[in-house]
C-alpha cells in the first residue's frame, strides 16, 4: 500500500511539469557509456518514450566516440588527437560515418519503435540537418591546427526538425554534418546539440553522459552542484574548474541559453530514470544551468 501511495504522489508531483512542458521541444544529447550498454540505453529511451507519450517533443542528438575508437582499432587504425579532438582523415571519416549511422543511430531508432514511438534517423546518409564549416584550432605562435575533416556546426535545418516534432516524430540526429559543398564533416555531438536546441527554440537542453553534474572539486564526486547560473559557470571556467571533457558540454549549454533556451541540464545517464527525475521532479539529480 505504501509503495502504491508513493507512486501516486510521484504522479501528482509530475502532473504540473507535464502540463508545463506539453508541446514543448526538449533536446536530449546522448553520449558516454550509455551508447555502449544496450540495457542502459533502453532504459533511457524508455524515459524519452514516456516524454513523447505525455506530450513533450523530444529531439535526440548522439555521438559515439567509444564505438568509433573501437571500429578504428578493429580496422588497424590508431586515433590521433589534437587538443582533445579526433583528427579525421578520409578513412577515419568513413569509419565515423558508418559507426554513427549503422552502429548507433539505427539501433536507437529501432529501440524507440519497439517502445511505440515514431523515430526518424537524420544523418549524412539520409536527410542531414547539421551544416558545418571546417574547424581550425589556435596553436602556438598564431598557427592554425589542422584537424582534417572536422567541422563546427554553423546552422541546422530547424524547420524540418520543428515540423517532424509537431507531427509526433522523434528526430534522432547523428553528429556528422555537411559543408556548403556537400562534403561531410565530423562534428562534436555536444556542440551540435547546443546548436540544435538554440535553433529549434527548445524549452530545455539535457546533456546525458557519465558524469553526475558539475563538480566544484574535480576530485570529490559528492561536490556536484544542483543549480548554477551563467555568471557562476563563467567564473568556474576562468578558475579552471570546468575543463577537458566537461567543457564542450558546458559550452553547448551556454550556447543554448544565450539563444533563449530557458534551462540546460547535465545529468548522469547511468542513474535509473535520471532524465525523468531531472525534468519531472522538484529536486532533480544533475546540474541545471539557468540564465542570469
Amino acid at each position: 500500500m505504501e509503495k502504491a501511495i508513493a507512486k501516486a504522489g510521484a504522479l501528482i508531483e509530475a502532473m504540473e511539469y507535464i502540463r508545463q512542458f506539453r508541446g514543448r521541444i526538449v533536446v536530449v544529447k546522448l553520449g558516454g557509456s550509455i551508447l555502449d550498454d544496450e540495457e542502459l540505453q533502453k532504459k533511457l529511451l524508455t524515459d524519452i518514450a514516456f516524454m513523447a507519450t505525455v506530450g513533450m517533443r523530444p529531439i535526440i542528438v548522439h555521438g559515439g566516440g567509444k564505438a568509433i575508437t573501437k571500429a578504428m582499432n578493429d580496422a588497424g587504425l590508431e586515433a590521433e588527437w589534437v587538443q582533445g579532438r579526433r583528427y579525421t582523415d578520409t578513412r577515419t571519416l568513413t569509419i565515423v560515418e558508418h559507426t554513427l549511422v549503422h552502429k548507433v543511430n539505427e539501433p536507437i531508432c529501432e529501440m524507440l519503435r519497439e517502445l511505440g514511438c515514431e523515430p526518424m534517423g537524420l544523418h549524412s546518409l539520409s536527410s542531414c540537418v547539421l551544416f558545418a564549416e571546417i574547424l581550425r584550432l589556435d596553436g602556438e605562435n598564431g598557427r592554425k591546427l589542422d584537424l582534417g575533416f572536422v567541422g563546427k556546426v554553423v546552422n541546422t535545418n530547424a524547420q524540418l526538425l520543428k515540423t517532424l516534432s509537431a507531427n509526433g516524430t522523434i528526430p534522432v540526429i547523428a553528429s556528422v554534418a555537411k559543408d556548403k559543398n556537400g562534403g561531410k564533416l565530423n562534428v562534436n555531438a555536444d556542440s551540435a546539440a547546443g546548436k540544435v536546441a538554440a535553433e529549434v527554440e527548445a524549452e530545455k537542453l539535457v546533456v546525458v553522459s557519465d558524469t553526475h553534474g558539475i563538480r566544484t572539486d574535480l576530485d570529490d564526486p559528492e561536490s556536484w552542484v544542483s543549480s548554477l547560473d551563467e555568471k557562476q559557470i563563467k567564473e568556474m571556467i576562468d578558475d579552471g574548474i570546468i575543463t577537458d571533457a566537461m567543457f564542450p558540454k558546458v559550452e553547448a549549454c551556454m550556447m543554448a541559453l544565450e539563444a533563449g533556451v530557458k534551462k540546460a541540464h547535465i545529468i548522469d545517464g547511468r542513474i535509473p530514470h535520471s532524465l525523468l527525475l531531472e525534468i519531472y521532479t522538484d529536486k532533480g539529480i544533475g546540474t541545471q544551468i539557468i540564465r542570469n
